[in-house]
């Protein structure tokens, strides 16, 4: 069953794909025995991709293993050697110390074996019955499991951060992959993500990489793409291996702290509303019929103590504020129907505004400019 649809944002497969293959090997770990041999036979092997992210996949469906991790090279003491130090380097770039972190598809534990020497809780989560359960005997902390839609509450979570390694690639869904972990951290929690490299595989043709158990083969820009889609910041990235693997750092993006906004709205419209009443009923008008006027109009809820609005704008003109409909005029209205004072809400426009109103209309007219910061009086 071949699939059309990108994995990660969803937009179609360019028409035309990029490789094809026949007579491929099925799957990297499916070795056939010597009674097996007459039913052995190769697949083929599509390489698209995606018109949207630019995202090169397989259109096949995963192996059957996929949810496994399988390390066949993990045991290399060189490997242990370099991961122990990478990983030191990162728990202790990130104040990891004392936190929990989950490794993410942790085969039989490999790397939770080095997270052992070093002062973090470590936990992992690994789908393969077997492979948990040897881990779970030699005192690693590990649940069986697989991240995905369903994945809910993970045991011993929320996580300080997480690892994930060599595993997205397999991943058929790694949307939901992705959030399914990304709910289960802490705010601020970073990870380690990596992935084998594409950007390599281009630049050394490696034609011999492509295996069906690997979905998805990302360039550092595809795999930035699919973290932001999925909730995380990319705050490093770089490549390992002699360039076989891209390593990303990334951060569980947060909200945006918005609670002085309220604050500033209630002491801006305090500040227009103690201004409006220096002078007569009704006698201060708006300049600037632009969003963030109308806005302000609004929430400063000072519609019954404006005249009326200004605008420059002829289409503007003759019709009403949304919302608090006060009229919108033309400039001239303040010659003929005139006011004690002007407040200019024209954002960029707003000191050109004021220099027309001090040379064009009377001297005795009050301006003041709406900045960021409040009220500012205009001339004497």
């Amino acid at each position: 069953m071949s699939i059309y649809a990108c994995r990660v944002c969803g937009n179609a497969f360019f028409e035309k794909p990029l490789l094809h293959y026949e007579n491929m090997p099925s799957a990297a770990q499916n070795f056939p025995d010597a009674a097996s041999l007459t039913e052995e036979a190769g697949a083929g092997l599509t390489v698209c991709q995606c018109s949207g992210c630019g995202l090169v996949q397989l259109d096949n469906e995963p192996v059957p293993y996929y949810k496994e991790v399988i390390r066949a090279a993990a045991v290399s003491a060189v490997i242990k050697d370099i991961k122990t130090r990478q990983l030191a380097g990162f728990i202790r770039k990130y104040s990891l110390q004392g936190k929990k972190i989950i490794e993410v598809g942790c085969g039989r534990g490999e790397f939770l074996e080095l997270l052992r020497t070093l002062d973090v809780a470590a936990c992992g989560l690994e789908y393969s019955e077997s492979a948990a359960a040897h881990c779970v005997k030699n005192g690693l902390k590990v649940s069986r499991g697989y991240p995905d839609s369903g994945t809910g509450t993970l045991a011993g979570g929320p996580f300080d951060a997480f690892l994930l390694l060599m595993f997205l690639e397999h991943m058929p869904d790694p949307d939901s992959a992705l959030k399914a972990i990304r709910d289960n951290l802490t705010d601020g929690a970073v990870g380690l993500v990596e992935v084998p490299n594409f950007d390599m595989m281009l630049r050394n043709k490696l034609f011999s990489e492509f295996i069906g158990d690997h979905l998805l083969y990302f360039s550092r820009e595809t795999l930035r793409t699919t973290l932001n889609l999925n909730g995380f910041e990319v705050i490093e990235c770089g490549e390992l291996r002699d360039g076989y693997v891209i390593s990303a750092v990334v951060k569980k993006r947060g909200k945006p702290d918005i609670s002085g906004f309220y604050d500033q709205q209630t002491r801006i419209a305090a500040g227009i509303n103690e201004y409006i009443g220096r002078f007569g009923k009704k006698k201060v008008a708006i300049w600037g019929a632009g969003h963030q006027a109308l806005a302000i109009i609004a929430l400063a809820k000072i519609s019954d103590r404006i005249r009326y609005v200004v605008d420059a704008a002829p289409f503007k003109q003759g019709k009403y504020t949304p919302a608090t409909h006060l009229p919108v005029v033309a400039p001239e209205t303040l010659r003929a129907d005139p006011v004690e004072a002007v407040i200019v809400m024209a954002a960029s426009y707003s000191d050109e505004v004021a220099g027309i109103l001090r040379r064009e209309f009377s001297p005795a007219l009050k301006i003041a400019i709406l900045r960021d910061f409040g009220l500012e009086m205009i001339g004497p």
